[in-house]
């Protein structure tokens, strides 16, 4: 025999004498022997005992032991600790405790023994395993179990505190049913707690039952997991007393364990308070074609039912995020590898040709450079009047008049003509529901008195409050020429006047008027880094405190609406902040003054929906400098954020820009994101809500500055931008067309870019050799709020239009073909995630819809067609941006990967797959210092099977197919380690991902000439900097509870084991009268007259 099968034998022996024996000391011997081997060892000894019958062996000897005459003591009291430390451990302990028939009769042991404390306190322990199960719990309960505990929390005492501590705690373990927390709710017993809690509070002032005062903390929690307990701990005052005895704790190191549990205890039962809207549904409103017009929200829940489910939702959510993230990964062999049918006829590709200038044009600019502008202008789809040079001696505003004038009679037939075929089923616009810009740049008195200031003419004021209609000749237009002509452009790739012109032409939802000052003027990178934000300790609990107060005491509160999205004439406020939004990319439904400097924010949900709320864009202004402002934005929905990791809001100052400081700049102090207590306006079921609250100072008094998640690009930029490319270029040496993909819902064009260098003569070779250049095609800016996409998109157009020698070695290895922004409508209409079809695009590649998701839809017709002639993309990349990590890092597709992740049984050995999915990442590694390849994955995810990546690798074959996510907030390796990523940061990494492109080259020696190698700048910090590991969280745990769970925090030290080990340790004391107050004893009496059933037909003296 085996020294391990020798070991075995011996337990199972001990476990079964002891169900067997009889007589006492040999009882005592065997637990003592019990006892010696599971304290000398770990859990697993625990754990293995319980596999060999452990609990059962525990229990049946407690049913022996119970069922005699007198009950034997000295054996019963290191029984009932044994059962209690094996107990604790065994998840299934309450169901066999119930077939054994142990519970009712620790239930009556504990009712006999309310007078002794170390007998009183071990059936209190062997009770609270018990309720482990909730069938247990609920028999205990149903058994008046539930009176005789709460029965035995006496007033402040300083005797038997461990034995009170155990009873609070076993009443907390049966509060884990909702019966018993009716039952407890029903008999007044949470104002009973609540008492307790204060008594307790009161009177230990040398702090020697911290841990009683936390055990009545943790009972409060569970009694309040429920609506009826938590409205009854506010109705008896709850609040303000848990406030109160917190405030008087927090100038005491030793009371930091009562002040969490107590924070937390007062956000969940704060009222659940609606927002502050008529409507969770968007203002913003879109007919769809073919669909009935938005119906209002149907089938919400009231706040009560929606509440009772609250933490029930809170534990489901929990499971899901825990969750094995490998049921996810797709397993099944024949999707991984089998590339689908087409989803349309080649016949429907051919119309796809014209996306393809390069292949067809003639290239006569190379033989006639003096005719190159009519030859770039003739070819171009886009509006010809704007790529023109404009003269000098004419005036700004005449420029301005005859660019809108020739684009309604020009360039709105070629344009038409352009998409004509593209969107079967589009139905036009109509100027009722659609509007346009008008070129005005604010509202605010605050920004007439700047202008007036930095152009000099005093009388402009006047003429700006007389003014009705602000056509091209109106004041509004003498003072945006007035600007420019004594500031002039100073942003490079940036023209006012040009982005003044194409916003004229952009088609809004609500019909916008306004520009926001820092798209029309341009922003510069501030002069240095900027640097994570550091977090002040505790800052959440003392906003919690804010929110609490504003609760409590009213006197400060305010609660003015000064600005509403619904309002047509927002009003001025001179008393306070003012707000606006209305502009191309805004998102602001609602400010609510709360106190004199603290506001609360309610951002728009996505149009034709009630959802995504997180992107926030506004004009604010009439502010007083050196005052702190608090500003809560109350309804975003992601249940974490950067904000809590150093991230911050950007501001951009009007006054400083005029001042030669164009700067978006990160700002906000206290910053920090948490669930908050506000719900749904109509009550809507499983949503919740999280503040973003932060505190800016603002410089100079009456400024206007502008406020937004991160750095704001409009479509309008982008199409700006473009124009103001292609004018630069030599038509010569860079072959640039942008084109028209197709239009949007609302009818705004879709932009389509091809780069390439042009051939060195027209000669059949040199045609040849350039209309052969394999396919990149980049994609971006599918989620509107993702705005970091789109400034590292305008560095990659920058610098392949440039005359860098690695920009030129790349025109002239590949064809570029770029769509800037998948999802133009969503940009403008300062939405966060979707489109006007309240879709998420990029979960609509598997069958886009043609008519509701049209630039999708097209988008993947292209794909197809290069794929049918043969021109499948070497690389294809979608760019988009992270919320809730750092630095930046790409996902790909790889058939090996997924099945090696996912633990498939499916022998990868024979599988072949060409690891070249990794050069591109392994290459940014080396020369992009915000690049982690350790963050990158290769993983095809189920819930991600419909989304760009994965469809242009499963269905058009495209190798090195990416999503490319750039952090929101900065970086925490190499070079950029604590600081956030800026626009020149976002625009490098553009550039970078162009450099990695030499490394796909046909030719690889290009990578490596010398000549190249410095350009490409692979310098050894960058080399050497070190990436985290991909399998760790991204973030640790946020040093402050983001969200409020029904669960007390745990107490350091505070566990079932330690209180049981302590008791066995004393020794043998006398017994002592453990009584209480009159009344208390009354009530155990009355409890003991009361019948108690047990089953199997047994019966206990």
């Amino acid at each position: 025999m085996t020294a391990a099968q020798s070991s075995s034998s011996g337990l199972e022996v001990l476990l079964c004498s002891l169900q067997n024996v009889r007589d006492v000391e040999s009882t005592l011997n065997i637990l003592s022997v019990l006892d010696e081997l599971l304290s000398a060892g770990t859990d697993r000894r625990i754990h293995y005992m319980i596999t060999k019958g452990g609990s059962e062996a525990l229990l049946t000897a407690l049913v022996n032991n119970c069922c005699v005459f007198t009950p034997n003591y000295t054996v019963l009291l290191p029984l009932l600790h044994l059962l209690a430390k094996v107990g604790h451990r065994d998840r299934r302990i309450g169901v066999k405790a119930e077939d054994a028939g142990a519970v009712l009769l620790v239930l009556k042991l504990l009712k006999h023994n309310v007078h002794h404390a170390r007998r009183a306190a071990a059936c209190l322990w062997v009770i609270r395993v018990f309720s482990s199960s909730v069938c247990t719990a609920k028999l205990i309960g149903e058994n008046q179990g539930l009176d005789i505990i709460y029965h035995l929390i006496p007033a402040y005492t300083t005797k038997h505190l461990q034995t009170i501590k155990a009873a609070i705690n076993a009443l907390a373990a049966l509060l884990c049913t909702r019966a018993n927390i009716s039952s407890v709710v029903h008999k007044g017993y949470i104002s009973g707690l609540l008492w307790l809690y204060k008594d307790w509070h009161t009177k230990d002032t040398q702090h020697v039952a911290v841990e009683v005062r936390y055990a009545l903390l943790c009972c409060l929690h569970k009694a309040t997991c429920s609506t009826a307990g938590r409205q009854a701990l506010v109705s008896d005052g709850g609040l303000g007393l848990l406030y109160e005895t917190t405030q008087s704790c927090l100038s005491n190191k030793s009371l930091e364990c009562l002040v969490e549990p107590s924070v937390q205890l007062m956000r969940k039962c704060l009222p659940k308070t609606p927002l502050p809207l008529t409507s969770d549904q968007s203002v913003y409103t879109f007919p769809l074609p073919g669909r009935p017009p938005a119906a209002p929200d149907v089938g919400v829940a009231t706040e009560e039912n929606s509440e009772d489910s609250d933490f029930e939702e809170d534990k489901d959510t929990q499971e899901a995020d825990v969750r094995d993230y490998d049921d996810d990964l797709e397993t099944d062999v024949n999707k991984l590898r089998h590339r689908p049918e087409p989803d349309r006829s080649k016949n429907q590709l051919l119309q796809y040709g014209r996306l393809c200038p390069e292949l067809t044009h003639d290239f006569q600019e190379l033989n006639l450079a003096s005719e190159s502008e009519e030859s770039s202008t003739a070819s171009s789809d886009e509006e010809a009047v704007l790529l023109n040079k404009l003269t000098p001696e004419s005036s700004r505003r005449n420029r301005m008049r005859r660019s809108a004038s020739t684009d309604s009679s020009n360039s709105s037939k070629s344009q038409r003509e352009s998409v004509k075929g593209l969107t079967p089923g589009t139905p036009p616009r109509e100027a009722a529901d659609l509007h346009s810009h008008s070129g005005l740049l604010s509202t605010s008195p605050s920004f007439r008195t700047m202008i007036r200031e930095a152009t000099g003419d005093a009388s402009l004021n006047d003429r700006l409050d007389d003014e009705e209609d602000p056509g091209q000749g109106s004041p509004q237009f003498v003072m945006i020429d007035r600007l420019l002509e004594r500031h002039g452009g100073c942003i490079p790739h940036h023209d006012p006047e040009l982005y003044c012109a194409i916003a004229a032409k952009i088609t809004s939802i609500p019909g916008f008027n306004i520009l926001a000052f820092p798209d029309f003027w341009g922003h510069l990178p501030p002069p240095g880094n900027e640097i994570m934000a550091p977090r002040k300790p505790k800052i959440q609990r003392q906003k919690v405190f804010e929110d609490i107060r504003r609760f409590l005491n009213t006197d400060d509160i305010i609660n003015k609406v000064v600005f509403d999205l619904e309002e047509s004439n927002p009003q001025y406020h001179p008393e306070s902040l003012n707000f606006f939004s209305k502009f191309e990319c805004g998102n602001l439904r609602k400010a609510i003054q709360v106190r004199r400097h603290e506001y609360d924010l309610v951002m728009n949900a996505d149009a034709n929906c009630s959802q995504h709320t997180q992107w926030f864009y506004f004009e604010v202004s009439n502010m007083e400098a050196n005052v702190p402002y608090r500003f809560n934005v109350i309804n975003c929905e992601k249940c974490n954020s950067q904000f809590n990791y150093g991230m911050q809001p950007v501001l951009y100052s009007v006054k400083e820009a005029l001042e030669g400081r164009p700067h978006w700049v990160r700002t906000g102090t206290e910053v920090c994101y948490f669930r908050n207590y506000f719900c749904p306006a109509q009550g809507r079921r499983r949503t919740t809500f999280y503040t973003l609250t932060f505190t800016v100072t603002f410089k100079h008094n009456e400024d206007v500055c502008y406020m937004a998640y991160h750095y704001p690009y409009t479509y309008s930029a982008l199409k700006a931008h473009l124009k103001v490319l292609q004018k630069s270029l030599d038509p010569c040496k860079v072959f640039f067309r942008q084109q028209v993909l197709c239009s949007t819902l609302a009818g705004n064009s879709c932009p389509v870019v091809t780069i390439t260098a042009c051939p060195a003569s027209r000669a059949w070779k040199d045609l040849h050799q350039m209309r052969n250049r394999p396919c990149v095609v980049l994609t971006g800016r599918v989620h509107p709020g993702e705005s970091n996409a789109s400034w590292v998109m305008k560095g990659t157009l920058e610098f392949l239009c440039s005359d860098d020698l690695v920009a030129q070695s790349l025109r002239e290895a590949f064809i570029f073909k770029i769509i800037p922004m998948l999802n133009p409508d969503g940009v403008i209409n300062g939405m966060n995630r979707c489109d006007l079809n309240s879709l998420d695009l990029n979960r609509q590649w598997c069958k886009p819809d043609p008519v509701l998701s049209p630039t999708i839809y097209h988008t993947k017709g292209f794909l197809y067609y290069l794929n049918s002639i043969g021109r499948t993309p070497l690389v294809y990349c979608d760019y988009h941006g992270h919320s809730r990590k750092k630095n930046v890092f790409l996902y790909g597709c790889s058939v090996k990967e997924t099945l090696w992740q996912s633990g498939s049984a499916v022998d990868t050995v024979g599988l072949k797959e060409d690891p070249g999915y990794r050069t591109i990442p392994k290459t940014l590694d080396r020369i992009a210092p915000a690049f982690s390849f350790n963050s990158c994955n290769y993983l095809v995810e189920k819930s991600r099977s419909a989304t760009a990546r994965v469809v242009v690798w499963r269905e058009i074959g495209v190798l090195r197919s990416y999503t490319m996510e750039s952090t929101y907030n900065g970086c925490n390796q190499g070079i950029f380690t604590g600081l956030q990523v800026g626009t020149r940061e976002l625009q490098d990494m553009g550039l970078k991902f162009c450099h990695s492109l030499l490394s796909v080259t046909s030719d690889m020696r290009a990578f490596y000439t010398r000549k190249l190698i410095n350009h490409v700048n692979l310098d050894h910090n960058i080399l050497d900097h070190k990436s985290h590991n991909c399998f760790e969280d991204d973030e640790p745990p946020c040093v402050e509870e983001i969200e409020y769970s029904p669960d007390c925090p745990s107490l350091k030290g505070d566990d079932l084991d330690s209180d049981v080990n302590s008791s066995m340790a004393k020794e043998e004391e006398e017994e002592e009268e453990y009584s209480t107050c009159d009344l208390t004893m009354k009530a155990i009496q009355a409890s003991s007259d009361a019948h108690i059933s047990v089953p199997n037909g047994q019966t206990v003296d």
